[in-house]
């Protein structure tokens, strides 16, 4: 069984039936049957269906199976075996394998979240351009103005290629007579390929290996003639590859792809062993999936770090500031061990829990070579920095005059014991972290940054269990947590309350400060 236009190049007899109805070999397959065998196959690739030609032929014994034919070869241009050649045929058949209902959906998905997709298959190129249509790989901009008919003929150039073509085209025969890929060619042809039928494994590792490889990105005026003339956008960075295949032949493509997809039930082992994720399910619509986790992976250490570093910079800043001043930092070591350890380690825990959302799925893909922290991300850092630090600097030397207790380095260097003032900044410090952590929510600048919580109970919890937590230590700490034996007063606590909450809509002042400068400015 085959691909009915090879098999055929194979077959000199076809079987016929008798008079009685018996199965009997007829003449030779003549031209007139053989063209009409491929008008059916045609006709079947263009319904979609995968069409194969079934022939046989009875041996002698003793026959040689390693000799080979001198005038038939194989898609890789080797010589044929001898006894898969001068066939009798026996039928052609017509196989529909229907699209699951939610692939088109999937696909269009990917092209949301900046993913291009591609079609590599050994089907014959009208089935191929009916499945891909059907699938939404190829649009209608695909083929040409005039075509009235989604097959093969009416794409535009490289849109589709058959494996023999393409390996033609990307490969060049050096002054040895070996065959040597050649980039500059690949180039010239897959930001329009959406389709390669009749391929081999090669062909997809040839095509990972090509995608991987390329830096047409850099090349300035080819992207602006692929974008004016054909609306084709190319990544600015290397392209990261993605490839699926469940055979034993993928291993080497599923190897050399970034990223490798084997079917878990259709799938080889040795396919799941060379991949890095495996589909348990056989379906596309999982690689959105876990394209949407692994954003929301890289979106939640992005979140982490926004929190852990605006931390860092303000407590950093504090500790400094009244080491200099007053020869003791007004954050003790155990306080800062909570802010630092416990309290953070409990905030990467609950930024981390975020569920992925379709949002995600809207983002440009991440550059290879762009920083994890964005600017968007130091404005953030930045801005609740200074405005933490300005808090503490007018607790530090205002605070005493402004709300009525004595200076903290005084109370600890004169009485030895904990002072009311240092306590204060303590609690004003955290209590900002705790309202910066649901800000930290947000990298692009969202308004509504409590959009989402109540979808992740973890997070709710863990800023709960840490509010709570801050109020044993602040009021029952004493001695072991560095706070006065009598904690703080109930307007105090208000106080500290309110500078934690006024972190919100410094975020939106800092979000319009953002948008002003990028616009203008482009910074």
């Amino acid at each position: 069984k085959g691909a009915s236009e090879v098999l055929l190049a194979r077959c000199n007899r076809q079987l016929t039936k008798s008079s009685e109805g018996n199965n009997e070999e007829g003449a030779e397959l003549k031209e007139a049957s053989r063209q009409a065998i491929l008008d059916a196959g045609e006709m079947y690739a263009r319904r979609g269906m995968r069409t194969l030609a079934l022939a046989y032929r009875d041996l002698a014994d003793g026959v040689d199976f390693d000799a080979k034919s001198d005038h038939v070869l194989n898609a890789d241009g080797s010589e044929a075996l001898a006894v898969e050649t001068e066939l009798t045929f026996v039928s052609l058949v017509g196989i529909e394998d229907p699209l699951r209902k939610e692939v088109p959906g999937a696909i269009e998905k990917c092209y949301e979240a900046g993913i291009d997709v591609r079609l590599v298959t050994g089907d014959s190129p009208n089935t191929a351009v009916s499945i891909a249509y059907q699938a939404g790989v190829l649009k209608d901009f695909h083929f040409t103005d005039n075509a009235n008919e989604k097959i093969s003929i009416n794409l535009k150039p490289n849109v589709l290629m058959e494996g023999k073509v393409f390996r033609r085209k990307v490969y060049r025969i050096d002054d040895d007579g070996n065959k040597e890929f050649d980039q500059t060619a690949f180039d010239k042809i897959w930001p329009h390929l959406r389709v390669l039928a009749r391929s081999s494994p090669d062909d997809k590792l040839t095509l990972a290996h090509g995608l991987n490889q390329s830096t047409l990105f850099t090349e300035k005026a080819a992207c602006r003639i692929l974008k004016t003339e054909d609306n084709i956008d190319v990544f600015p960075d290397r392209q990261v590859v993605a490839m699926t295949g469940d055979g034993t032949n993928d291993a080497p493509a599923l190897k050399r792809a970034d990223i490798g997809f084997a079917m878990g039930i259709a799938g080889t082992q040795i396919a799941k062993d060379a991949a890095d994720i495996i589909l348990l399910d056989d379906n596309f619509a999982s690689i959105v999936t876990a394209a949407k986790w692994g954003r929301n992976v890289y979106a939640s250490i992005q979140k982490f770090l926004q929190f852990q570093l605006t931390v860092n910079i303000s407590a950093v800043t504090t500790a400094l500031v009244g080491s200099f001043a007053y020869a003791k930092s007004p954050l003790a070591a155990i306080q800062l061990l909570w802010v630092n350890l416990l309290m953070d380690a409990l905030a990467s825990l609950a930024l981390a829990s975020e569920p992925p959302t379709d949002a995600l799925l809207k983002r440009d893909p991440v550059n290879r070579s762009k920083s994890i922290i964005t600017r968007r991300m130091w404005g953030n850092m930045l801005g609740q920095s200074a405005y933490q630090i300005v808090v503490i600097m007018v607790l530090l030397f205002a605070g005493p005059e402004m709300f009525g207790f004595d200076p903290g380095h005084e109370v600890e260097r004169n009485q030895n014991k904990n002072s009311v003032h240092y306590t204060f900044i303590f609690n004003a410090f955290v209590w900002m972290q705790l309202f910066n952590e649901i800000n930290s929510r947000s990298l692009e600048g969202e308004v509504n940054v409590f959009r989402g919580i109540f979808r992740n109970p973890l997070f709710c919890g863990i800023l709960f269990t840490t509010a709570v937590l801050q109020v044993i230590i602040v009021q029952f700490g004493g001695k072991a947590m560095h706070v006065d034996d009598d904690g703080l007063s109930a307007y105090l606590w208000g106080v500290s309350l309110a500078i934690g909450v006024v972190s919100l809509p410094i975020q939106q002042v800092i979000n319009i400060i953002y948008a002003f400068f990028n616009r203008y400015y482009g910074i």
